[in-house]
């Protein structure tokens, strides 16, 4: 197996397996020996099994060619892709329960589509966001200075306790919302505990207490095309 070894100014071991295909980091401190490096994986090779079998079964995505007929998703439910070229500013919108319509003019490329199609998700996206924040702050009695959106390959969200700033993965607007309240409030969280700890779990089952049938709903639903690269 191999695994990729990160030595950090940290104090405890962090192993991670990463989609899509399963591969393994461990970030350790400078001082450990190779040798405990070594065990500490051994002890944890059914685990790195199970989550790279689970990564291996996942379904996933065709690569995005943005034509007519596509699959896209938007809150979990799947969408067919309606390419209208016209003069004028480029816009998507929801058609019905079935269609998403992407105007464009004539000789767009398909990256430039796709562009406006992931600006699109980031206004959506941003929306909920801020309606989560505003529900879920009051309850936590804690609320980030700021908040952002980046398309991110190994974590569907992140906190940084300093500055209290929360990143959301771009992903999550093609979820269903229930995935996206639970990474909101799995983050807020973060700024009461620092680590995945007792206390932490405690919280989480108090303010959500089904936040594992969302983290299970999400970790089973379809990757996104990605040419992935670590």
């Amino acid at each position: 197996m191999e695994i990729q070894v990160i030595r950090k100014t940290i104090k405890n071991f962090h192993l991670a397996v990463l989609p899509p295909y399963g591969k393994v980091r461990v970030a350790v401190p400078h001082h450990v020996t190779d040798e405990r490096v070594r065990l500490a994986i051994i002890s944890k090779l059914a685990w790195i099994r199970r989550q790279q079998a689970d990564f291996n079964q996942q379904p996933r995505q065709t690569e995005r060619e943005m034509i007519n007929g596509e699959s896209h998703y938007l809150w979990g439910r799947q969408y067919r892709l309606e390419v209208i070229e016209q003069v004028g500013k480029h816009r998507i919108e929801v058609k019905g329960k079935s269609k998403l319509r992407l105007y464009v003019q004539a000789g767009t490329s398909a990256d430039n589509r796709l562009v406006v199609l992931n600006n699109w998700y980031r206004e959506q996206l941003k929306v909920k966001i801020d309606e989560l924040i505003e529900h879920w702050s009051p309850i936590i009695k804690r609320k980030p200075k700021s908040c952002g959106i980046r398309k991110m390959k190994t974590k569907w969200g992140s906190c940084n306790i300093e500055t209290k700033r929360i990143l959301f993965n771009l992903e999550l607007v093609k979820k269903p919302p229930e995935c996206l309240e639970y990474i909101l409030v799995h983050e807020l969280v973060h700024l009461l505990v620092r680590h995945h700890n007792e206390r932490f779990r405690k919280h989480m089952d108090t303010f959500l207490p089904k936040w594992r049938e969302h983290r299970n709903l999400l970790n089973t639903l379809p990757l996104a095309y990605e040419d992935w690269q670590y």
